[in-house]
């Protein structure tokens, strides 16, 4: 703390009573300027050397093509240019930000680059906007060095990770989501199955059915009946829904349908076996849930009822001892 005491008392015998403000804004804008050349460096992609080889003799087919294409396509072309920046180069970092964006619901192609993009936008911003109100409150009264380090830098902190904090909300908030109404898809699967229908018409028809619910969960075997209509896998389909979701309950089913298809068991007795152990599943959630209500009552009681009573019942007594006591003296 003596290094710090001395250093912002050399700022403001040399730069005056602003003088660990500009050291601070000097110091941002010169590590800005340090990391942009860095960021900006793109490294070459084998890709878009093969892009490049092709370009000549697409010219022609890519200028018959609708106009439309070239606006739906403009959005993303306008980050096409930071991408060298704006997307990890790791492969395993890459992977793992768009699983996670996947998982949130957002599933274009640039989303990787519009969320890094968001970061650094909102980051910049609110570290420009933290600076100014730093430098206001400094005008109009006197302002410890912690203070104004923490009004300058808080805002560009908090606004780097606020697109993160989005994202792992909205993961959640689908989990439960599909969580809550995956039993009800069991269910209505085992129905359409018995029904007659095949696993790959039940899916279609569940998708259709729990969209007014549950659309997340509805989304997702929306994609699964477009993957297998379009000619893949079924259990490569059927691991990258469970992947999707992320929840141990949908990769277990998707284990259960993947052996009954490898051992030619029945899928509807499978369904009907794993449907009633997901309905025990969500009771007990349910009752977890209640058994966890009387602790939180008692505690909200003990802060917000106790104290109250105790002066009530107790306040006349101390106050007449009070003036008891000041009689006396």
């Amino acid at each position: 703390m003596q290094l710090f005491t001395d250093l912002n008392a050399a700022l403001i015998a040399n730069l005056g009573p602003l003088g660990p403000l500009y050291a601070v804004g000097g110091l941002g804008l010169l590590l800005i300027l340090a990391v942009l050349p860095l960021l900006m460096r793109k490294t070459p992609d084998p890709l878009e050397k093969l892009r490049q080889s092709n370009q000549t003799a697409q010219a022609a087919a890519r200028a018959k093509e609708p106009t439309r294409k070239t606006l739906r396509s403009g959005k993303s072309d306008k980050l096409e240019k930071f991408a060298g920046f704006l997307e990890p180069q790791n492969e395993e970092e890459m992977t793992s930000a768009r699983l996670k964006l996947t998982r949130a619901g957002y599933r274009g192609k640039s989303a990787v680059r519009t969320f890094h993009a968001a970061q650094f936008v909102l980051g910049i911003g609110l570290l420009v906007l933290g600076v100014i109100y730093a430098f206001i409150k400094s005008q109009t009264g006197d302002l410890s060095t912690t203070s104004m380090v923490l009004y300058a830098l808080g805002p560009g902190v908090a606004g780097y990770y606020l697109p993160r904090y989005w994202v792992d909300k909205r993961v959640e908030s689908r989990q439960k989501e599909m969580q809550n109404g995956f039993p009800d898809a069991l269910d209505m699967l085992l129905v359409c199955v018995e029904a007659g229908q095949s696993i790959d018409q039940a899916i279609v028809r569940v998708a259709k059915e729990l969209e007014p619910g549950f659309p997340a969960l509805s989304e997702e075997f929306e994609l699964v009946a477009y993957e297998v209509k379009a000619g893949k896998e079924k259990a490569t389909v059927l691991r990258g829904f469970a992947e999707r979701a992320g929840l141990p309950d949908i990769s277990s089913f998707v284990t259960v349908l993947i052996q009954s298809q490898t051992f030619g068991t029945s899928i509807a007795e499978a369904l009907r076996v794993y449907a009633a152990d997901m309905r025990d599943k969500r009771v007990m959630r349910a009752e977890e849930l209640a058994n966890k209500l009387p602790t939180k009552i008692t505690l909200g009681t003990m802060m917000f009822t106790v104290p109250p009573l105790l002066i009530i019942l107790v306040g006349p007594s101390v106050h007449s001892m009070l003036g008891l006591f000041a009689s006396m003296k």
